[in-house]
Formats: C-alpha cells, structure tokens, sequence
C-alpha cells in the first residue's frame, strides 16, 4: 500500500530580540516528521488502499489489474482484453461485493455483478477494497449492506502555479493490435467551481496465440472472436457554494462492441457471438456540516443500462438468437451524523432503490414476458465510539424489498434486519500494534435472472444469508534504520452462506433453488515496506497472500459434500517490488495461484494447473518547459506461462504495452 507521510512542519523565528544582549538572532529551521499510521493498519475491519503513485509505478491500466493486487480477492477472467472480470471477496462470490465510484454504488439487477474489466484508471485517484464496511460513518446504506465493498476515487482538479487549466494526453499501445488514446482536461470556472472532463477510446482484435493440450499431445493454436471496440466518456463538476457545503456532479458513458470467444473444447474453437453495451448514469454527491457536530451527505443517482446478445448459430431453428435487455435504477440516499460526544457518533442512513428491467427476446417471442419492477428501502443507523486505546463501529441495516410483474407470480415482499459489529484495540501506547475482530451479517437479493429468467428462474427464492467473522493482529513502526516503514497484517475468517442460490437440475429442465449451504475459512496476509537504498533512490515492497478452504456443506450424501467450490485455490497470493530513482523507475510484478478444481467434484480431470506470472514496469519522466512527459513500457507474463483463470477460456501469453503521457 502507498506509504503516506505526514506534512513536514518547519518552524522558524525570525527577528527575535535576546533580552539579555540586545542582540537579534535568526534560529535555524527544525523539520518533524513522522508517519501516519495507515487505514488498514488501525482500521476495525479489513481494509486495502492503492493510491495513484502506486497505480502508475506498476503500470497498472484498468481496475481488474489493480483489484488482482489485493487479499482475500477472487478475480475471474475470461481472457482477452475484452473478456468480462468480475471480483468476488473471500468466496462469497459477485453477487456479495459492492462497486462504488465516487461514494455511490454502480449495480445491475438483472446479473447482480459487474463487469470490473470495464473501468480505467486514467482519471482515479485511489482504489481501495473493504472487507464488511469501511471505516466511514457517512457511507450510503447499500455501502454498509454488502460484504465487501471495491470503492473508486476520482481524482479531483489541482492547478500548479496559478493555473486556470490542465490538460493531460495518453497514447497506449501494445500487443494484439491495441490501440487506446485518452484525454484528460481540467479547468477552473470560478473561485470555487472546477470542471474535469475525461474521454477514451480503445480498439484491438484481440487475436493472441495459445498452446491447447490434449492428453500428451499439444498444438499451437490461436484466440478469435475476442475484437472489442470501446468508448468512454465522464464529466465531473465539483463546486463549494456559499454556505462553505460542497456539491459534486457526475456524467458518465460507456458503449463497447465486443466478440465473445468462448470456450475451447476439443479443438473447436469457432465463435461467434457478439456483445453490445451501453450504460450511462449521472450522479450528484451533496455534503453540508452545519456545525462540529452535524453533517449531511445526500447522493441521488439515474442510471440506464442497455445490451445486445446476438448468437447466429444454428441450433435454434435457423433463426439468429437476439437478446436485449433495458434496465433502469433510480436511487437516492442521504445520511444524517451526530457527534454528541467527543468520544461517540451516530449516523443515520435512509436508501431509496427503483429498478425496472425490460427484454425483447426474438427467439421465445412466444413466452410471456414479465418485465419485472423492484423497490428497495434501506435503512441503516450506525456508531463510531473510540476512546484511548479502543475503537469500536456497530450498525444494523434494516432492507423491505417489494416487486410486482406484468405477468406470472410476484415473490412474497422481503424483510431483514442485518447487523454488524467490529472492534479494534492497541495493545501498546509505545507501538501501532493492534487486535480487531468483526462480526457481520449480511445477504444478498435474488436477481432479476434468478426470478425470472426464461423457464429457469424462480420467483419463490429466498435471499441468500451470509455471516462473516474476522479476527485480525496489525501492526506498523520502523523496526530498523535500513526500513523507513513497515507495516503487516493477518487476518483470520469464518464465513457461512445458508440458502445459496444455485441452478438445480429437474425432471425436463434447470431451476434456480435455495439449496446451497457454504463453509469457508482462510487466512490473509499483507506486508508493504519502504527501503531507502540511497539519497535519491528507494525501493518499495508490497506483498499479499490468502490461504482459503470454501467447502460445499450441503448434503452429506452428495459426491461433492465438503469438495472445495470451484475456482478457488487453496493458496495465491501477490508481490510487487518499484524501485525509484532520479532517472528510471522499474517495478517488478508477480502474482501465483495454486491448484483448484473447475468443477463442484474435486476429481483429477478437473484440477486446474497452479501458476506464477511475472510482470515488469519501466518508466521514464522528462521535465520540459511547460509540460512533463512520460514514457512506460511493460512487459506482461514475461516468461510466457500458459494458463487457464476459467477452464477452456486460455490467458494470454506473453504481450507487451507501451504508454506516453503528455501532462500540460
């Protein structure tokens, strides 16, 4: 994580008389420093931060790559550039984890995932991954109600020296015909109005070979389908008004066109589905303290997403398969904290949720549609008590779901209280050593696709319930003069998942039931050091590793009672190393991934190969007179491991990427 040093305070008296011999003398400036314990060192729950600066040394483009960096994090990618990218934390799978951008959660009702892959950082300034709620007593209440939650912060306008404007340029480029220019443009309106306007555009073909084994047997073979044509566009304006309150304003717009290359199974590779996206939304975050003990946030959001599946085989009676699918959400949330006390704070959090989802399926046209509409009340009321050595957050989300369909049956209106409760204490006043420990309920809501989909959804299910456990040991200091800090974490879970929502096989067909019953445990572990090597270069650590069982409990009788889930290895982990110097700085990545099965039996044809990939960053700054330019290179999977995230979608072997940046 990014190490974060406190400002240099100098203090200087100049012109100060001596009583005694009448003299005046002028004292020699005295600097203090010291290092802010980090968030996800004194944090009550689990907590990972990864700053801009970090982002950049790494070489780090895109929001899956940054989220891979993190513990307790599952990334499942389907290959290629544009291949989807969803996040699940600690196996409690997608559908659990929250995506917030700018302190407001994006969603999708009808899937209940997101497509992480999606996201760039050209313009964030900060990624961080909470595991139960953050730290932020101010959060929206769809923020407390997840089990993790992957926040995104834009970078704000800053102006050196009396500037009105800043414009920053991006040209990447890199393997498999990649081409991706972007713009970034900041400009001062007024004195306290400033406008940020990011755009973007990638292309590439996607082509990349692969090596497919068969048996003894292994040919060289290639990746088709996987073109993706992307456009992206936000406009962000923040302003203080007059009463000193701050109001933040946000447009976004994301269109792509993809291929979808499917899987590879024994040497067919043909595919040719395709995939179009659309999702805008706009946003507006208000905050107000009306005194040192009451503030308000309020938040109000519309969003509109669209796709297009086309699938031209011939299975379905000669006709092309076309699904489209239109889904709304309004939403407004706003939160109420009180500080009576010093020690003490409460905040109360009130979440308004509408989602309206529509299809246009030519192939079942014959099928009565239910269009589906859902409204969600979240109410949340929380506290923050810390008092020496103690640090304790407590809050309990209350949910009331109703839906209603033009045609078919409604599920029964949903009720729920969820509560949490985390504490944190220092064991020492001399060290940053402390002890947390979480309890946390939560569930999640069943999808639109769940209840609903053709002849295999289920109106009649129940949410699925979760509880997470956590006992963590954290510290940080300088334990020698060669480490200017270190700090490290571990962090042990019991998490337990009752009515899992799978797709259970019937007489004729699938049906989505309330079946499943989950046990998982682990262990996480984060280490980031900074080592001054010399005056003017340093080295930079960072290393994480998760050890996790997540075991199917559901029928003792059942071949895969106590398998491990698919997709999840017992161990992986990541490690970066970024050396800064005064005229390059090379970073140096590695990520590992151990066994695991692609399906629910844990049986030998199943097992999924362990794998390591290296990954390495240059980069260069020039300094010119009125703009800076850099240049990175990187290097991806270096030593050109072949390997499998999902079963039969092949990763991309070695690639490189080349980047310049232009700031004015």
């Amino acid at each position: 994580m990014t190490l974060l040093a406190m400002g240099v305070v100098i203090l200087t008296a100049y012109c100060q008389t001596d009583t005694i011999a009448g003299k005046t003398h002028d004292l020699s400036g005295v600097e203090v420093s010291a290092h802010r314990i980090p968030v996800q060192v004194n944090a009550t729950k689990p907590i990972q931060t990864m700053e801009k600066e970090e982002l950049e040394a790494l070489g780090l483009v895109n929001l899956a790559e940054a989220v891979k960096k993190f513990a307790g994090v599952n990334v499942r990618d389907y290959g290629g550039i544009g291949g989807m990218k969803t996040v699940s934390v600690r196996n409690l799978g997608a559908h659990h984890t929250g995506v917030s951008y700018d302190d407001i959660t994006i969603s999708n009702t009808q899937a209940g995932q997101i497509d992480i892959g999606r996201f760039s950082l050209d313009n964030v300034e900060s990624v961080s991954m909470s595991i139960g709620d953050n730290e932020d007593l101010m959060q929206t209440a769809r923020h407390y109600a997840a089990a993790g939650l992957l926040s995104l912060k834009t970078e704000k306008p800053h102006f050196d020296n009396g500037k009105k404007e800043a414009l920053r340029l991006r040209l990447m480029g890199g393997s498999f015909g990649m081409v991706s220019p972007s713009l970034l443009y900041w400009h001062k309106l007024g004195k306290s109005t400033n406008l940020s306007v990011h755009g973007k555009f990638m292309r590439a073909d996607g082509t990349y070979p692969y090596t497919l084994t068969n048996v003894s047997e292994k040919s060289r073979e290639k990746r088709y389908n996987s073109d993706i044509y992307s456009w992206q566009g936000e406009a962000n304006l923040y302003t203080t008004l007059a009463d000193s309150s701050q109001l933040d304003v946000k447009a976004y717009w994301f269109y792509s066109q993809r291929g979808l290359p499917g899987s590879v199974v024994l040497y067919n590779a043909l595919s040719d589905e395709r995939l179009w996206d659309e999702e805008f939304f706009s946003q507006a975050n208000y905050k107000k303290a009306f005194n040192d003990k009451i503030q308000l946030r309020a938040h109000v959001k519309y969003s509109h997403s669209w796709n297009r599946y086309e699938d031209p085989r011939t299975e379905y009676n000669g006709e092309m398969q076309i699904d489209i699918d239109r889904q709304d959400e309004y939403y407004g949330s706003a939160t109420l904290g009180w500080k009576p006390l010093q020690d003490l704070e409460f905040a109360f959090a009130q979440d308004l949720i509408y989602n309206n989802l529509r299809n246009n399926i030519s192939l079942y046209n014959y099928e009565e549609l239910p269009y589906p509409k859902r409204f969600t009340s979240l109410s949340v009321l929380s506290m923050k008590y810390q008092r020496n050595r103690l640090r304790m957050n407590a809050n309990v989300v209350g949910t009331y779901a109703t839906e209603h369909v033009e045609t078919g049956d409604s599920p029964d209106d949903r009720k729920r209280l969820s509560p949490t409760l985390s504490v944190g204490y220092r064991l020492t006043n001399n060290e940053a050593l402390y002890l947390r420990a979480m309890i946390k309920h939560t569930f999640r809501m069943p999808t639109f696709t769940d209840l609903y989909y053709r002849r295999s959804g289920n109106p009649k299910l129940n949410p699925e319930k979760a509880r997470l456990y956590d006992l963590g040991l954290t510290w940080s200091g300088q334990p020698a003069k060669f480490i200017n800090y270190l700090s490290v974490t571990f962090d042990g879970y019991y998490n337990n998942v009752h009515d899992k929502i799978v797709a259970f096989p019937t007489t004729y067909i699938w049906k989505m039931v309330n079946y499943g019953k989950v046990d998982m445990w682990g262990l996480d572990a984060t280490v980031s050091a900074d080592l001054p090597i010399s005056e003017k270069v340093s080295a930079i650590l960072n290393a994480t590793y998760s050890y996790q069982v997540a075991k199917n409990m559901t029928d003792p009788n059942s071949q895969v009672y106590k398998n491990q889930l698919p997709y999840t290895p017992w161990h992986n982990g990541n490690a970066s190393l970024a050396f800064h110097t005064p005229w390059l700085n090379i970073a140096y990545n590695l990520s590992f991934c151990g066994k695991r099965y692609s399906m629910a039996q844990n049986k030998s044809e199943y097992k999924l190969s362990p794998y390591t990939i290296s990954d390495i960053n240059l980069t260069r700054e020039f300094q010119m007179r009125r703009c800076r330019l850099i240049l990175s290179g990187m290097i991806l999977n270096l030593f050109d491991k072949q390997y499998d995230i999902i079963k039969y979608y092949p990763m991309p072997g070695r690639s490189f990427r080349l980047t310049a940046t232009l700031n004015l």
